[in-house]
């Protein structure tokens, strides 16, 4: 193989500024803003979050839109089909069943947040102290949460509904009283895996308190796992007021939810099977939205990918 006969004056030094050598060329990004763009291009992710928007604002404008109320009952236009005067059809009792589609929107997607937004913060103080001071501290309060956890869903709902009566707020305790345990697991997990860090060991030998720790350094750590399980408690929430109502322990009338909804139209749905088409629709069409949101969070937000 022939050899290149290459002499120093075949070479020449590239010129540099002494500024553009210390230059970054690549622009900086912090971990959301790195989860941000990954999030941006899950195309399916960005069509549940469109989703949610349509869903939210037609909770609010459908009703208007519509002409009707989601109350009024008109026997003379009982069970009608959809029609250009009533889009979706009328119920048994003659009530447009496109606003009660959209006042149940209104009460299940605030069912669903509530319920979600009470299990997060429940959930954040219950598993950060746990997973912090650890010991017979964690023991004592895990146990608390394993027995919780074993009492019959059903039976809280009822004695709620003897104690405090049928409501909407109801729905939501009785939901909450149990639905913050998986949260408080996935922080306490979390917080137990980052507290042996350096930079945890580092505010401690400086002085910072428990609270500091937890606060400053620890939950903005676990906000990940977190934004995932809270964006899958908002369609377990709305799932289980459709089951709920369909056992007749919903939310009481003159109130609409989806789950109501479909629990009235199980009763003429051989005969006019619109009527229960609609709430379960939108009821799969939420949870589908949400679980795929969960999904692009999950995905987003995972440094391993």
């Amino acid at each position: 193989m022939s050899q290149l006969n290459l002499k120093e004056q075949d070479f020449e030094p590239l010129q540099k500024d002494a500024m553009d050598a210390e230059e970054i060329s690549g622009e900086s990004t912090s971990f959301w803003q790195d989860g941000w763009r990954r999030f941006r291009k899950n195309k399916l992710a960005l069509l549940g979050v469109l989703i949610i928007v349509i869903l939210t604002i037609m909770a609010f404008l459908g009703g208007p839109i519509s002409g009707h109320n989601y109350y009024s009952n008109d026997l003379m236009r009982a069970n009608q089909s959809p029609s250009a005067d009533h889009w979706f059809g009328t119920d048994t009792l003659g009530r447009d069943i496109f606003a009660r589609t959209w006042y149940g929107a209104k009460i299940s997607l605030f069912i669903g947040l509530m319920a979600a937004l009470l299990d997060l913060i429940i959930g954040i103080i219950w598993g950060s102290i746990s997973g912090y001071f650890g010991g017979k501290v964690d023991e004592y309060m895990m146990r608390i949460a394993d027995i919780l956890s074993s009492v019959p869903y059903l039976l809280v709902v009822i004695l709620l509904m003897v104690i405090m009566g049928q409501g909407l707020w109801t729905l939501i305790i009785a939901m909450t009283i149990t639905g913050w345990i998986n949260m408080a697991r996935i922080v306490r997990g979390e917080v137990m895996k980052l507290r042996s860090e350096e930079y945890v060991m580092a505010a401690q030998s400086l002085g910072a308190n428990a609270t500091r720790i937890v606060k400053k350094h620890l939950l903005p750590n676990t906000l990940g796992p977190v934004l995932v399980t809270l964006t899958l408690t908002v369609p377990t929430a709305i799932f289980t007021e459709a089951f709920l109502s369909y056992l007749g322990l919903g939310v009481p009338a003159p109130l609409a939810s989806w789950g109501t909804m479909t629990n009235d139209a199980l009763q003429s749905f051989q005969y006019e099977p619109y009527q229960l088409f609609f709430p379960a629709f939108f009821i799969c069409l939420t949870m589908l939205a949400f679980n795929i949101i969960g999904d692009g969070l999950r995905d987003a937000l995972d440094p391993k990918e």
